[in-house]
Formats: C-alpha cells, structure tokens, sequence
C-alpha cells in the first residue's frame, strides 16, 4: 500500500458518477469533483454514467415545468452554480432524453471529447436556456467544442448511442441508484463493496472515502496557479474557483477581477454570480 501513496501509474481506484445533464444538483458538484481531480487524480478513473432518472419525468405538463423551475433557483441559490430556472416557463425542455443520447453520441469520439460536451451542453441548458432538444443546438454544442459534427450527427440518430444510453440505465439499475448524483467508489479488490455516496457533500467526505479506500493518506497533488486552472478549464463560475483554492466567495472573485484588469479573463455575469471566460492569448 505505501507505493500507492506515492502514486502509481496504475490508478487503484474507480469512481462511477451517476448523473442526468439537465439535473442541477449534479451541475452544483462540478466545483467538488474538479479539487478532487486535481487533488487525488492520478489515484482514480472517473467514469460518468447517466442515470436516466430525471429523464424518466413526463415532463410535459405546465405544473411540473413550474416546479422544475422553482427547484433550478432554489438549487441555483443554495449551491452557487448558476442555473436559470426560467428555462422550464420560456423553453421548456419537452423531451430529456434527447440530451443524453447526445452525450452518448460525443462520446463515441472518445472519452475527453464526451466529457467536453457534457460540460458545454450544461453551460447551454443551465446559463444559455436553450433547449438541447433541439438538433441545432446539439450540432452548435459539438461544433463548439470540437467534434465531428457530421459523424455526431450520424451517431446521434444511431443503434450505438441508444444502446450506450441503455448499457447506463441498466449499470444504474443494477447499483441500485435512488438518487442523483450518487458517487460510487471500487478499489482493486473485487470481492470488495463499492462505497455508494447519494447526494451532494463536502469535499472532506469524499477525499475520507479515498484515503479508507487506499488504505493511506496520499498527500493531494498541489493547486496549479490560478492562470493555468483557467487557460486548462477556460471557462468557469467563481464558485469552482473559491471551492478549488480553499477561497470565500468574495475573495476569489477579487483574485478575477485583477486578472480582468490584466486582460486575462473576461467576465460573464449569469443569473446567479459569474462565469469567467480565458482570453487566449
């Protein structure tokens, strides 16, 4: 074990992340799983499995589009992760499924590539309000973040992307998943229990799990500058800035309004706080 607590270049642990694109309590973990890939990546693979569970609302009467709305601003305003609930009165997303297969159809161009989209296609649902229903927008997503968009667009009406949506369903089916996110944690030890986390907690329980898991307490990788998180993430909410950096809210966002003067970053006001966009140089 004690080699494992100087890093090895093979990662002794696997965490499957149970999620759904349009829920905001998974958009809120974004800031907690970033510190922990940076922190503790070199020990562990995450692998996102989309859980179909939000998908799974008939989200086609005016009440429930209502009460989505309501349940974006409450999470918006708990959390500090942005996400416009007036979607669900303006836009309404009629049917969620269509964003996963989507996701699924990325990802068939690798597994950065899919992690890309996911990002971007959640900027466009919960900071833009478009509606990822829509083809257009699911082509103008893939465009932004470098895919093929012809192939996408093959895949994205594909046996292949159904099935993978499907492969997800069941694995969450299987693991019994209630609730999203849920986090589960395996070591190397097949006989051994993955560790299922439901919901959204600090970062200490999370990193906890890690070190009971390894058996050690690694130290964490150190925080890069933060010029080079933002050249690296390019776009992010001074909430995954200040959770990332050990920083309050306030401060982080004096530390990006200095690199603003500089000219390094430009500010995108939301809904709740700000974004904060690299300018390539």
């Amino acid at each position: 074990m004690s080699q494992l607590c100087q890093g090895s270049n093979q990662k002794p642990l696997e965490i499957y992340l149970f999620i759904d694109p349009l829920c905001p309590q998974c958009w809120a973990l974004e800031p907690v799983l970033k510190k922990l890939q940076i922190e503790y990546g070199k020990y562990f693979t995450l692998k996102h499995i989309l859980s179909g569970r939000l998908g799974s609302l008939n989200l086609n009467t005016k009440k429930k589009f209502e009460n989505m709305a309501q349940y974006w601003e409450k999470t918006a305003s708990r959390s500090g992760m942005s996400c416009d609930g007036t979607l669900w009165i303006d836009n309404p997303i009629e049917t969620p499924y269509a964003a996963s297969i989507a996701i699924k159809a990325a990802e068939l161009q690798g597994k950065r590539p899919g992690i890309r989209f996911l990002r971007k296609l959640r900027e466009y649902v919960f900071l833009d309000k478009q509606n990822v229903s829509d083809e257009d927008v699911l082509l103008g997503c893939a465009e932004e973040v470098g895919l093929d968009v012809e192939e996408f667009k093959r895949d994205l009406y594909s046996e292949s992307a159904v099935k993978a949506f499907q492969c997800d369903v069941k694995i969450s089916g299987e693991m019994d998943v209630q609730e999203i996110p849920t986090l589960v944690f395996f070591n190397e030890d097949v006989e051994e229990e993955g560790i299922k986390i439901s919901g959204s907690y600090p970062y200490e329980m999370y990193v906890e799990i890690i070190h009971e898991m390894l058996g050690c307490k690694p130290e964490p990788h150190p925080l890069p500058p933060l010029e080079v998180f933002l050249r690296y993430f390019d776009f992010v909410a001074t909430k995954e800035i200040a959770v990332v950096y050990d920083l309050p809210l306030e401060d982080a966002k004096k530390e990006m309004k200095k690199l603003r003067l500089l000219q390094k970053v430009e500010e995108v006001p939301v809904k709740h706080g700000t974004f904060w966009k690299y300018i390539d140089e």
